[in-house]
């Protein structure tokens, strides 16, 4: 879809932020974020997504997803993608998708390799888990 200014219209919920840092990235990295991406969307659909924490030495910012508070973080690097849960350590993990930052008291992570991949079933009940929490933490 294009805009009368000859703008890509992006789909609800997707920030041409996050569309900027994935190409940024390039390669497999940049597929498997943008796959990720994808995967959030289908799970909530009403997710918002941005890039926050900009700052000179990350110019395009981490692309992060919100629903009720932080979900997830997304973030390239040269050997892994990491997602980073927020609230992880709060999150029930029977699939095992959380394999980074394990000691942690309050974040988990996800990192994902080259040529590897993702349950997204999974990853889907994770993410609707992490609404979930978000919703409890925030009931008066």
């Amino acid at each position: 879809m294009v805009t009368k200014g000859g703008k890509p219209e992006l789909p609800t919920g997707r920030s041409s932020r996050v569309d900027e840092k994935i190409r940024s990235i390039g390669g497999w990295r940049a597929e498997t974020l943008a796959e990720v991406r994808r995967l959030i969307h289908e799970a909530i659909p009403a997710i918002e997504e941005d890039c926050k924490w900009v700052k000179p030495t990350n110019p395009l910012g981490v692309p992060t997803w919100s629903c009720g508070g932080i979900i997830c973080t997304g973030e390239a690097y040269k050997q892994v993608v990491k997602l980073t849960f927020a609230r992880g350590a709060s999150l029930s993990d029977p699939d095992g998708l959380f394999n980074a930052s394990l000691e942690g008291g309050t974040r988990r992570a996800i990192d994902l390799r080259e040529g590897g991949s993702l349950d997204a079933r999974a990853f889907k009940a994770l993410l609707q888990a992490a609404v979930m929490e978000n919703r409890r933490r925030s009931a008066p």
